[in-house]
């Protein structure tokens, strides 16, 4: 069997509808990069040596790391790493004691799961503003079998290889953790017996609801009624909610699935717009019936949703929110609109796919639990167009508008939302490179899209908020809507406004690489894969990809995004090659940020028992543990400043 499907890369839109554009009409408007970096130089000029060694282009205090690839991780001068979790080590109070020479289902469901991706951090007691004491929310996207299991040989192709029991755990090592931290003399460490510790993992029941709840595309022979399913799988970048649940967004569902099905099926034409082929990357549809498309050909209609729950209560019943669209979900971060109606931004992760916002039908009512229960059963979804003249247009998909009738196939809302993919093509929405975080800033309003890469795109696919041909860098997207800076921003609106905030890569090397004109050496950056802000609106950018396209490990970068400092990144922490980084996550006083440190040792031909030269611990039979690090500055104070 060949290497596993790279999963982001499949490219499954192949006519996207969108005027092209030369590679000359690029668009930075006036607040853009370049703009910001000559306003920024002039002022500094004009104020003379001294605001300049005062203050500097950039707000940031830290001094920046330099660029490697090293087998060891690294930080900025004066703050420190403590890993806080890893791997197998104990979430539920009865979890035996972590070994993986003899790895078990029911260990594992207890136990921390693998690849961290989203990390939040849920403040103890609820509704307090606590920094030292909480609850850290973990989703566990993927499994990398060849690094789990001895004997199974190097390489991605030892998936097929993983007996019923490997493939059990590999489901309960999938999900997400709940577990309850807390800071003291500095250092952060689990609750062994933290009682509201949770394991979420992929045969965990949950419930389905909103308008594709009960559809017959979503009905197996287990669920007759299309409104129950077990588990959530390749949990990728989330987000949170005002009344306090977490948003976990299923992303590459589709490489747990296969059968003949994905090429002869009734459904095969819906499969390949979602990269569901006839070859699994997991074992699993060889031990589970609900894998198998021939078996059961509306399983995977019931994942790549956005999944909701409340981290408070270890009972509560996780659901999937069916409002909010069928796509690869990256993110699912809010924002409250200023008639106090919440808006949930999210992008679709694959080359040439779509960022999507919903908007509530009714308005969040604060301490009101059950007002805000099923809050995102009801309301539009959208997905962007990004026009060439700066306008943002979002364009709602409603069953019975524009092309999404019944002449087009779409005999419902739940119809609707289930095909997201398709319904947005119709619509004309604009293919985008692999939109992944996409955040706003609680600072300003305004709304910040990662796109990781796409070295796919030709110059005949290229638009106006994709300019680059072969991008292999990725960029960052800002978006404004209505009322940004003023402290009522419309996020509900319609249209809004866009312009790109970086091209990555490396300036001078990289073709279209910009960013501010006081980039160093060390701050330029490769593949923005999530992003959080901290309480002054500073970005922080964390990158997934560098290694391969840039030659530098992934790391955590910050700028500014508004002042001199507006798109100068510098690098502040920088992970082992072959890990990604990501999750970044700030405790409410700005003191500690949480990182996922993902896939660690996935380099070329690695397994269980054949280290990676990059890792020291990948040895004497212990593979290296995805991780979840904090990062404080020594002495204690925020981060970055």
């Amino acid at each position: 069997m060949p290497d596993f499907i790279e999963i982001e890369d499949i490219g499954s839109n192949p006519a996207p509808r969108e005027t092209l554009v030369e590679i000359a009409e690029r668009r930075l408007s006036r607040r853009g990069v370049l703009a910001g970096a000559t306003a920024a130089a002039a002022a500094l000029a004009a104020a003379g040596p001294a605001l300049a060694e005062a203050a500097g282009p950039s707000s940031l205090g830290f001094g920046e790391l330099s660029h490697r690839l090293s087998q060891r991780d690294a930080v900025a001068e004066g703050y420190e790493i403590q890993t806080v979790i890893r791997w197998g080590d104990p979430v539920l109070a009865d979890a035996p004691p972590f070994d993986p020479a003899a790895q078990t289902a029911a260990a594992q469901a207890q136990q921390f799961g693998y690849n961290n991706d989203y990390l939040d951090f849920f403040p103890l007691p609820r509704g307090s503003r606590a920094s030292d004491h909480g609850l850290l929310v973990v989703n566990h996207e993927y499994t990398n079998t060849n690094l789990m299991f001895a004997g199974l040989g190097a390489g991605r192709a030892a998936a097929q290889k993983a007996s019923a029991e490997q493939a059990a755990v590999e489901q309960a090592a999938h999900g997400l953790s709940v577990v309850e931290i807390r800071r003291q003399d500095g250092r952060w460490a689990p609750v062994r017996d933290g009682r509201l510790n949770r394991r979420i993992t992929a045969t965990t029941p949950m419930r389905i609801s909103g308008p594709a709840a009960g559809h017959d595309r979503l009905k197996t022979n287990a669920d007759p009624t299309g409104t129950r399913v077990l588990g959530t799988l390749n949990n990728c970048a989330g987000g949170n909610t005002p009344w306090d649940t977490v948003l976990t967004a299923e992303e590459n569902f589709n490489v747990y699935f296969g059968g003949a099905a994905a090429e002869t099926g009734a459904q095969r034409d819906h499969y390949r717009r979602y990269g569901i082929i006839a070859q699994a990357n997991y074992a699993w549809p060889r031990y589970e019936p609900r894998f198998d498309l021939d078996r059961e050909p509306n399983e995977p209609n019931r994942f790549g949703w956005v999944v909701e729950f409340d981290p408070y209560d270890p009972a509560s019943v996780p659901v999937k929110r069916t409002a909010l669209g069928h796509f690869k979900h990256e993110a699912c971060t809010h924002a409250i609109s200023a008639d106090g109606r919440v808006v949930i931004y999210m992008g679709d992760d694959e080359r040439y796919e779509y960022i999507y916002k919903f908007v509530t039908a009714r308005p969040f009512v604060a301490g009101d639990a059950a007002a805000n229960r099923d809050l995102l059963d009801e309301g539009t979804l959208y997905v962007a167009r990004f026009q060439d003249d700066g306008t943002l247009v979002w364009l709602p998909l409603v069953h019975g508008e524009g092309p999404l009738t019944a002449a087009n196939g779409f005999a419902s809302q739940a119809h609707v939302l289930i095909e997201t993919r398709r319904a947005a093509d119709l619509l004309g929405a604009t293919p985008m490179d692999r939109p992944e975080d996409v955040e706003p800033n609680p600072a300003t309003g305004r709304v910040y899209a990662m796109l990781t890469n796409n070295g796919s795109r030709t110059a005949q696919r290229l638009n106006a908020a994709n300019p680059r041909p072969s991008n292999d860098h990725g960029h960052v997207v800002e978006i404004t809507p209505p009322g940004a800076g003023t402290g009522r921003v419309d996020h509900a609106a319609a249209t809004g406004r866009w312009e790109i905030f970086l091209l990555a890569g490396k300036p001078g090397v990289d073709a279209g690489a910009r960013y501010h004109r006081a980039t160093s050496d060390q701050g330029w950056l490769s593949c923005p894969d999530n992003c959080a802000f901290d309480k002054h609106g500073r970005m922080w950018i964390a990158t997934d990809g560098a290694p391969a396209a840039a030659g530098v490990a992934d790391g955590l970068y910050a700028a500014d995004t508004s002042g001199y400092g507006r798109a100068l990144p510098r690098l502040f922490y920088q992970a082992a090659t072959g890990a990604e980084v990501c999750g970044p996550c700030f405790t409410p006083d700005g003191e500690t940020i949480f990182l996922a440190i993902q896939h660690p040792g996935e380099d070329p031909g690695s397994s269980f028992e054949r280290p990676s030269t990059r890792w020291p611990d990948f040895q004497e039979g212990t593979p290296p543990r995805p991780s979840v690090i904090a990062i404080t500055r020594k002495g204690g104070g925020e981060i970055g400043s």
